[in-house]
């Protein structure tokens, strides 16, 4: 290794505002509107990337765009789409290709939940009743799950492929890169009382391993993680949102339950994304950002 090289390593490719620098960078984060897609968005625009953020809600998007547009080296701009339809996702991929040389970040974040199920129970019949004969358990609350938790995540991601390649050869150094937002929920043993959920999530972890290996072994230069947050603000967590659509939990709900003895704040999650988005090396990886709670419950 020359002199030169080692210099160029040890200084200002070290500095901060080289390894999380976004300028020039063109990203898109479904379900944008608020809870972690809106986390991600800020950190992404805020150190530079043009930020295109996808959502059905035309009105929240206009939100984020009012709040957050402002007083950041890049740019967020709002486009309605729904990604649990391939029509949708076609026309999206249409309108930032007649805008954009290529997308450089991706982040399927857009999620639901499914309905809860009681499973503390004494005896199988119980069990029975509450898993299966419960109304609320239904093929269809499953089947909606997966829909946006998980094919969601497949069809976009497959959708911006040529995009996301086109990053790569003009970007030296750089590889287009997915970032999907699964969660701790499917990580961990418990279900949580909510079975649909955490399968939808460990089949999204599951998904993001094979659109890496896949897209590795045809020798494309694109890069897919995964992020698994534990418990962080969100519409989906806090059942609210406030006028600026953030979220709020109350930090002694969770004193007990994580070891960090708090929910997570948007400044955890920013390092995150900004990490899995900056870091070339990594590739195929789900980061749990739990704030130890996979340790405390198990997986």
């Amino acid at each position: 290794m020359s002199t030169q090289s080692v210099a160029a390593t040890s200084h200002n490719e070290l500095n901060r505002n080289s390894l999380f620098n976004m300028k020039g960078r063109v990203a898109l984060v479904t379900g944008a509107g608020s809870g972690i897609g809106l986390m991600a968005t800020q950190a992404l625009a805020v150190n530079g990337a043009k930020v295109y953020i996808a959502g059905r809600s035309a009105e929240k998007l206009e939100t984020v765009v009012k709040t957050y547009n402002k007083d950041i080296e890049g740019e967020i701009i709002a486009l309605t789409a729904d990604v649990t339809s391939k029509e949708s996702i076609a026309k999206l991929v249409k309108e930032i290709e007649s805008r954009e040389k290529c997308l450089c970040i991706l982040i399927n974040n857009a999620g639901i939940t499914s309905e809860s199920v009681t499973t503390e129970t004494e005896t199988a019949s119980e069990m029975k009743q509450n898993l299966f004969d419960n109304d609320k358990a239904t093929f269809d609350d499953w089947t909606d799950t997966y829909r946006t938790n998980v094919a969601s995540i497949y069809f976009v991601t497959t959708a911006f492929l040529p995009l996301l390649q086109k990053s790569s050869e003009l970007h030296p150094g750089w590889s287009g890169t997915v970032i999907n937002i699964s969660s701790i929920s499917g990580l961990v043993k418990s279900a949580q009382h909510h079975f649909a959920y955490n399968a939808s999530k460990a089949a999204a972890v599951h998904l993001t391993r094979m659109l890496s290996a896949e897209i590795a072994e045809n020798g494309h230069k694109i890069r897919v993680n995964s992020i698994a947050p534990g418990v962080f603000p969100s519409e989906m967590t806090a059942q609210e949102s406030d006028e600026f659509q953030k979220s709020h939990i109350p930090r002694e709900k969770y004193a007990k339950k994580v070891p960090a003895a708090r929910p997570g704040r948007d400044v955890d999650m920013a390092q995150a994304v900004l990490m899995l988005a900056a870091n070339q090396y990594l590739n195929g990886q789900t980061i749990a950002v739990d704030g130890g709670y996979t340790v405390a419950a198990g997986l």
